[in-house]
């Protein structure tokens, strides 16, 4: 998915070759077209680069390179450049989220630029008065210097969200399941309860209390079917550490308790395999 408009990225005498691979992976991450590159003070050496940004070949074998920035912007109707250095001049100066709304309706009528400069002291006078609009980030007042690749990502993640990118749906379940049931919860309970009570937990805390809580807490949690299966098995194979280690296991329950415990209505087996027998790896659920 790349943005609705053609965006170029436009760098100007870097001097870091992290700092362009940098570059060239915040292109591909929020869909920038192109990056163009005036009068490098480092070799753009295509390895190196792919080195960082890795699986990007394509997109830096389109890396064009100028010697001076006027051609580099003479196709954009639009041309930001982001900047930190306050100036005496009068020129308009605005955030990046307003930058990339404006870009973005440029954009619908031709190319447009965001322009980045050194990393060690940024744009000559002439190379800002080439430019439209000044975008600064706004920062601790303290401490305003922010990192080439740093501020290119900023810039660029509010251009992306300007485009509807965060709409983007996230990647499914690669396993889907459906809510646990009442019925699948309470089972899950009486088992915890019945673990709880195995290992003497009520002894000096009290029942309903813990046991109101410990439902709500679960309730609340929204659990899938697989994944009550899996707390069901925790509680389970504790019984059995227990049982295998010869240690004499209590009554569960008691008169007038919330919630009235039952056993497992289920072989142990059953419950095994469906959240992983003992010793083996499975995926976590959801």
């Amino acid at each position: 998915m790349s943005l609705p408009v053609p965006v170029h990225l436009v760098l100007i005498a870097p001097q870091d070759i992290v700092n362009v691979a940098s570059a060239v992976r915040i292109c591909r991450n929020f869909g920038i077209a192109s990056m163009r590159v005036v009068a490098p003070e480092v070799e753009l050496d295509a390895y190196r680069i792919e080195g960082v940004a890795h699986n990007t070949a394509e997109f830096i074998s389109r890396i064009e390179v100028y010697d001076t920035l006027e051609p580099a912007l003479a196709d954009c109707v639009q041309a930001m450049v982001l900047t930190g250095r306050e100036r005496a001049a009068k020129r308009r100066v605005i955030r990046p989220r307003e930058a990339a709304s404006e870009l973005l309706d440029w954009g619908a009528s031709g190319p447009v630029a965001i322009v980045a400069g050194r990393e060690d002291h940024g744009l000559t006078n002439e190379e800002l008065d080439a430019c439209h609009t000044l975008v600064t980030i706004s920062t601790d007042p303290s401490y305003t210097s922010l990192n080439l690749a740093q501020a290119i990502a900023v810039m660029c993640h509010e251009l992306w969200t300007a485009s509807g990118g965060d709409k983007v749906p996230f990647k499914k379940p690669r396993r889907a399941a459906k809510p646990a049931t009442l019925a699948e919860q309470e089972l899950m309970f009486n088992d915890w309860v019945r673990t709880l009570t195995a290992i003497e937990f009520f002894k000096t805390r009290q029942y309903d209390n813990v046991v109101r809580s410990l439902r709500e807490t679960f309730f609340r949690a929204g659990l899938d079917q697989r994944e009550a299966k899996l707390f069901r098995a925790m509680s389970i194979e504790v019984i059995h550490f227990l049982r295998r280690m010869g240690v004499t296991l209590p009554d569960v329950g008691r008169p007038g308790s919330l919630p009235k415990v039952v056993e497992s209505d289920a072989p142990d087996e059953e419950i095994e395999a469906s959240a992983g027998a003992p010793g083996t790896t499975r995926d976590a659920p959801g």
